[in-house]
């Protein structure tokens, strides 16, 4: 009988393909995957330790999970992923039910692990990540079974003083155009028609294969694969954007209009104690070139705010450079005393109340954008994606349109959908009403 196995992916989309590519080798392995961790023989938690919260909630959930040793089924635990990468071999003594710990670079070896003799693999495999997925690798989605993300890259070689990323993921290394294409052509075979592209900074995919590879050669080779009609990009760092890229958003009907480019601050000391090489009205000329190239595209940024130094007069130049560029999409961050960054040991750290205040204040602005920018989209009919039921509202069926990307942008509530109206499936919307986020619509 097969060993049965349940994984949790904790943290970012990026984790999620890693749990994919985890749960493909298993299942491949001879493991049946199962939905209960309390059915299963082993259990799997890949972490995300980007920020306390996410260390903290990482711990929580393997205890949480070591409970079925003693209430469910489980044999082995395993964890994986960022935690372990940051706090190697010192985890073994802090958590003591964990039988494997596996860093970012080692994912791969899952199934080799597991079925290793007793004594015969190390407790902990962590070593400078250089491990990257190609097609060949199984992989099961996780995600809806009409979308999917694409992890186009790995690392990252910006310093940015808040940022542990470096640390967890190692060095920039993309996949190649072809790896990618074979990828994507599968996807699709398995009804994939919405492609989500991440990596932790896609602007510079392709510069470290040397064979002129990048974004626009890419998007244009995913925008002729039969099956996808929707491919989006996310995590693009905005110096050094190739005009390739603007080229293609503007010219290939399937990318869509659609950016997702982390600008963080706009306050030049800020920007600088960030060591993000750029100042605003560099970012300013970064966003008039985007939108030149691409007018209407619709812009997702974040934003940290409380970052160590910063003044109420940073905090003004922030909150006056999103209400002059009324980005579509805004995510707030309060700043985090990451250990091991260079920003943990700046001076004039912020109190946390101040953080939270400075970020309802930017939220609340940038709402009142969001809402009016969508209360300009009713009376239109555009083109929304069926998901499904919504979490919130499991009653009404809910789309997104090429502007809402999955998990982080608002949706489209479809009132009085008919027959033909299923998950997967594109329809045409008049859009009725608009609130601060998402939209309600009738299908027509």
């Amino acid at each position: 009988m097969a060993e049965r196995v349940h994984l949790v992916s904790l943290g970012c989309p990026k984790n999620r393909v890693d749990s994919e590519v985890m749960v493909g080798q298993l299942v491949t392995g001879g493991f049946e995957l199962v939905d209960r961790p309390e059915d299963a023989d082993v259990i799997v938690v890949n972490t995300c330790s980007f920020i306390q919260p996410a260390t903290e909630e990482s711990i929580e959930t393997v205890l949480q999970m070591a409970g079925y040793k003693d209430t469910g089924h489980c044999r082995k635990l395993v964890v994986t992923g960022c935690m372990v990468q940051r706090f190697g071999r010192a985890l073994e003594d802090e958590l003591p039910e964990v039988d494997h710990f596996l860093g970012t670079g080692e994912y791969h070896r899952i199934t080799e692990v597991l079925q290793a003799r007793q004594g015969q693999s190390p407790k902990t495999h962590v070593d400078t990540p250089l491990y990257i997925h190609d097609e060949l690798a199984p992989r099961l989605n996780s995600w809806k079974p009409h979308s999917a993300y694409l992890k186009i890259s790995e690392g990252c070689d910006h310093r940015c003083t808040f940022c542990i990323i470096p640390q967890l993921r190692g060095k920039m290394r993309s996949r190649t155009v072809p790896s990618l294409l074979a990828e994507a052509r599968a996807l699709a075979g398995q009804g994939v028609v919405e492609l989500n592209l991440v990596s932790q900074d896609s602007t510079a995919y392709g510069r470290d294969l040397g064979d002129g590879s990048d974004l626009g050669a890419l998007l244009r080779g995913l925008a002729r694969v039969d099956g996808l009609s929707w491919i989006r990009l996310h995590y693009a760092y905005p110096i050094g954007l190739p005009v390739s890229l603007l080229q293609a958003i503007a010219e290939e009907e399937r990318v869509c209009s659609y950016l997702d480019m982390p600008l963080q601050h706009a306050s030049g000391p800020m920007l600088q104690a960030m060591r993000r090489g750029v100042t605003r009205a560099g970012q300013e000329r970064i966003l008039d070139r985007v939108r030149r190239h691409v007018p209407g595209i619709a812009l997702r940024t974040t934003f940290i705010v409380g970052f160590p130094g910063e003044t109420d007069q940073d905090f003004a130049e922030l909150l006056d450079f999103v209400q002059a560029q009324r980005f579509d999409r805004v995510g707030v961050f309060t700043y985090c005393q990451e250990e091991g960054t260079p920003a943990a040991t700046l001076p004039g750290q912020v109190p946390d109340e101040v953080k939270q205040e400075r970020q309802r204040i930017l939220m609340q602005a940038q709402a009142e954008i969001s809402r009016q920018a969508l209360q300009a989209q009713v009376g239109k009919v555009l083109r929304v994606l069926v998901d499904g039921p919504g979490d919130e509202h499991p009653d009404l069926l809910v789309g997104r349109t090429q502007t809402q990307a999955p998990d982080v942008d608002g949706v489209v509530f479809l009132d009085g959908p008919g027959p033909e109206v299923v998950p997967g499936r594109f329809v045409d919307v008049r859009i009725t009403q608009a609130a601060e986020h998402d939209l309600v619509g009738r299908v027509v």
